[in-house]
């Protein structure tokens, strides 16, 4: 299926405004695009991320392109503030797909396109049915489609937003179950619930928003992905007024240049891009004093060499990692974070001066918060957030989208020092007051990380599974191409494995009827 004509690479110029850290940074191997945000923002944790997009949805008047690896239109966008009749308190029905249905009903001119992952109907087939009643039985300006346009075993990963092309979200967040938490990650706080009924755990996660051309930049990369999955091509909307800022989202920066990065396999013959992990590795290298990096996974082989390179230097900087201590599912446990073990050993064996360190959160009852955040702060020179985690698969095998900025470095600075504070529950000016004491970035957690309750603790695992093992020696469910590779060169889980895996389940199966009854 032919691509929209867009060639390629598409670093465009920033209007003479980028500085030469900025020039140096993002350059055609780590950027798409280039473009200019009127306002930029950061979001942390779904709670506050999904009150704004009900704003935004509400004020769009020509299109809502959704972006995700998930919908759940079942999804409750502000748990526990819906009336008698499932309304919030903006008078609109609480549940995300009756939402949607209701925005498209009172403005007669928007249209709302939504693009899932086809390997989501997998993992959780009870949502499949909402999505297929809301594009046949609701509004014909309601568009959803599921994308399957990747190598056998990929996934489409990235996570954007874009209102009317002048207002976009690009980060972590899905919109599905399990997401929603704030960021005080409070221990069986009653909203936190799911469907059926069950608690879901503490969830600490992040995106972005801007307006302004990056926020049309954003909608071009959003319509390129709706075509290569369908055929259909999208036009932007013409004449729309314009977007307002959504109410009660604090500004972080005003004109400054965004840069957004991509990870796209090989497929129909193009080769692979990889602008997020050549962005990640410049970042590494380019780093004096801090490299914070927050990530559900941690077992990205080239970031793993880079960071080790960093710590075998004497005087680098300061490596403070923050994952989930462990993984969703046991299977998803033993692909990911028997790799993270030996990765963290490597890690170890190269820090000669104590500048490393890789780290869990707890809430104040001492229960493990996931980490669904993916992050990576340099000093105060760059900020990269998106759907990227940090294993190979993101490197180089699933589609993904993040988003970087350079400057401001006050911006910089003070969403990692917002971030880490989070994390240890103290205020973001008790953090800066003791680091200026102890002069340095992991002395300062030290000294303010509490033995009990909220805070951080170490990851320390126990051993691994013959079946951890096997996929981390494999990385079957971790795969990744590489430059000059195309997608034949039979990465990942295969339709043949598949077929050996249910063999043996069919045979020891039989075996048990037979013998072991």
């Amino acid at each position: 299926m032919p691509d929209q004509a867009d060639p390629e690479p598409e670093l465009s110029a920033s209007d003479g405004h980028s500085e030469h850290q900025q020039q140096a940074m993002f350059r055609g191997e780590t950027a798409w695009k280039v473009a200019r945000a009127d306002k930029f923002a950061l979001i942390v944790d779904a709670a506050d991320y999904f009150r704004v997009l009900r704003k935004v949805f509400i004020s769009a008047k020509k299109e809502l392109l959704l972006i995700g690896w998930d919908f759940d239109f079942e999804l409750e966008m502000l748990p526990g503030e819906a009336d008698e009749n499932g309304l919030a308190p903006d008078g609109l029905p609480n549940q995300l797909g009756s939402f949607i249905e209701a925005i498209v009903e009172r403005s007669p001119e928007l249209n709302v396109y939504m693009l899932k992952w086809n390997g989501a109907v997998l993992a959780a087939p009870g949502r499949l049915a909402p999505s297929v009643a809301l594009s046949m039985f609701g509004s014909d300006r309601i568009h959803f489609a599921l994308d399957g346009h990747h190598p056998f075993g990929a996934c489409h990963h990235q996570k954007i937003v874009v209102a009317d092309d002048a207002l976009a979200f690009c980060g972590g967040i899905d919109a599905t179950e399990k997401r929603w938490d704030t960021s005080e990650h409070l221990p069986d706080d009653p909203r936190r619930i799911c469907k059926d009924g069950t608690r879901s755990g503490p969830w600490h996660d992040a995106t972005s928003a801007m307006s302004g051309p990056a926020a049309a930049a954003l909608a071009k990369l959003s319509r390129r992905r709706w075509h290569r999955a369908n055929g259909e091509t999208l036009q932007p909307p013409e004449d729309t007024p314009p977007t307002p800022w959504p109410e009660g989202l604090d500004v972080d920066a005003r004109d400054i240049d965004v840069a957004i990065s991509r990870t796209e396999p090989p497929f129909d013959g193009k080769p692979l891009i990889n602008e997020i992990e050549q962005l990640y590795l410049d970042g590494i290298k380019a780093a004096q004093q801090i490299i914070y990096i927050e990530s559900q996974y941690f077992a990205a082989e080239s970031i793993c060499a880079a960071l080790e390179e960093r710590l075998r230097e004497q005087d680098g900087p300061e490596i403070v990692v923050i994952n989930p201590v462990e993984a969703e599912s046991q299977l998803e446990d033993d692909a990911m974070h028997v790799t993270r073990q030996r990765m963290i050993e490597r890690l170890e064996a190269a820090d000669h001066q104590d500048r490393f360190r890789i780290y869990y959160p707890v809430t104040r009852a001492g229960e493990p918060i996931y980490v669904h955040a993916k992050i990576m702060v340099v000093d105060d020179i760059l900020l990269k957030i998106g759907s990227s985690n940090l294993n190979d698969r993101s490197m180089g095998f699933d589609t993904e989208c993040n988003v970087a900025i350079a400057k401001p470095a006050d911006v910089i600075k003070s969403f990692r020092v917002r971030l880490i504070s989070e994390h240890l529950d103290v205020s973001t000016e008790t953090f800066e007051k003791t680091f200026a004491k102890e002069k340095g970035f992991i002395a300062t957690i030290r000294r303010l990380n509490r033995a009990s309750g909220r805070g951080l603790r170490d990851v320390d695992r126990d051993s691994a599974t013959v079946m951890g093992e096997l996929l981390a020696d494999t990385r079957l469910l971790d795969p990744r191409y590489h430059p000059g590779e195309e997608t034949n060169a039979g990465r990942g889980l295969r339709p043949r494995h598949i077929a050996i895996l249910a063999t043996g389940l069919a045979l020891g199966w039989l075996a048990w009827r037979k013998w072991g009854s």
